[in-house]
């Protein structure tokens, strides 16, 4: 039986969907999160990290609150690529364990008509885009032969709030709501996520990859679809990213390229409306055992 450590498993939205997917997948899970100690602790995590034993360690604890990280800079770089980087010093120190790293499409910025491949330059606009990049680059220099880095993108799925979830409480209070249309990414499905991060990690995989449901979308695209798919009964009123100010840059076109991710799988991922529609209409959360569980 294969051993996972998931940084950031007890509460975090891809953590807890690695950790349901690992256990479904027969491993053998432990999570490792600020309730356990501090990870920015070097001597904590060292200890943590050879207890353990892992065979692949799943780091999915970011500094994600993208505009508070304008603000935050130093706090964002800690945990965006002081704590990676750790992580691969310390498993190149004990000459075993597998990491896979999750970074993001902040990395991209500016118009584009094609979705973005792992070998095109990386332009982050941001403090959160660029403390993501860099988290990557230390990994993948640190321990090239065992770490692969996973981009994602616009999240949604069971376990916590996400952009999804807002939109449709926002729609139970209002006749109409307001949602930026000229913005352009990869809806995808945490859940999907944690099933293509697992088959890289059996695989040993190394290096970048894009992992994200088929299909691009705005973000006035992906509500008008939660709201019809769960029969809401509001409106979404177009507007224009900058009529929505916004402390942080967004990229303008940031659709991920999974060309090599479905090579190695042998299939493409789904597209995102199908995900979407699986978490709506399924009503399933992850119980504490990180299974699955239908609606009560």
């Amino acid at each position: 039986m294969p051993k996972a450590l998931v940084l950031g498993g007890a509460t975090g939205l891809v953590g807890q969907a690695l950790t349901c997917v690992l256990a479904k997948r027969g491993w053998q899970v432990e999570t490792l999160g600020r309730a356990n100690g501090n990870p920015l602790d070097m001597a904590f995590l060292k200890e943590r990290l050879t207890r353990v034993n892992a065979d692949t360690v799943f780091n999915a604890t970011a500094w994600t609150r993208v505009d508070e990280a304008e603000d935050h800079a130093e706090e964002a770089l800690l945990l965006n690529r002081t704590l990676p980087g750790a992580l691969a010093r310390i498993l190149k120190a004990l000459g075993r364990g597998h990491l896979v790293h999750f970074s993001t499409d902040f990395v991209f910025s500016g118009p584009r008509q094609t979705p973005w491949r792992e070998d095109d330059l990386p332009n982050p606009v941001s403090v959160y885009g660029r403390t993501k990049l860099a988290g990557e680059q230390a990994v993948l220099e640190v321990l090239p032969d065992r770490a692969c880095v996973v981009r994602t993108a616009w999240l949604f799925g069971p376990g916590r709030q996400s952009f999804v979830d807002a939109i449709l409480a926002q729609c139970r209070r209002k006749d109409t709501i307001s949602v930026v249309h000229d913005q352009t990414g990869s809806p995808t499905y945490s859940l999907d996520l944690a099933d293509w991060s697992v088959s890289l990690a059996e695989r040993n995989a190394t290096g970048l990859w894009h992992a994200v449901n088929g299909g691009g979308a705005s973000w006035r695209d992906l509500a008008r679809e939660a709201i019809a798919l769960t029969a809401g009964p509001c409106r979404v009123e177009p507007i224009a990213a900058d009529q929505w100010p916004q402390k942080a840059k967004r990229p303008v076109y940031s659709v991920l390229d999974t060309s090599k991710l479905s090579a190695l799988l042998g299939k493409k991922p789904r597209p995102w409306p199908q995900a979407l529609r699986d978490f709506l209409w399924s009503g399933r959360r992850l119980d504490a055992n990180g299974g699955e569980e239908g609606p009560s």
